[in-house]
């Protein structure tokens, strides 16, 4: 699979994490989606991790330069990338 053809792939079938709290027996979403009318969602209870704040940021920061990237055509075919890879050993 070529990179862009990747990032296609990536885009329509990756959606990012949503987070949601039980209020009255409901789950409501913390922030706005653009999820279409009636999409249908799989909930998972999320355990807490071990990540401090400043962790968490830095994780978060390095995710959105990671789709900015993306969404730059700043991509890596993982097939060559992993026959790079080997060829090291």
């Amino acid at each position: 699979m070529r990179a862009r053809q990747s990032a296609r792939w990536y885009t329509s079938r990756v959606q990012p994490a949503l987070k949601a709290r039980v209020r009255g027996g409901r789950l409501v979403l913390d922030e706005p989606t653009n999820l279409p009318e009636g999409a249908e969602v799989t909930l998972v209870i999320a355990d807490d991790d071990d990540l401090s704040d400043e962790e968490r940021e830095e994780l978060y920061r390095r995710l959105r330069e990671s789709v900015a990237q993306m969404h730059a055509g700043q991509l890596v075919d993982g097939p060559e990338f992993m026959a790079k890879l080997r060829s090291r050993s």
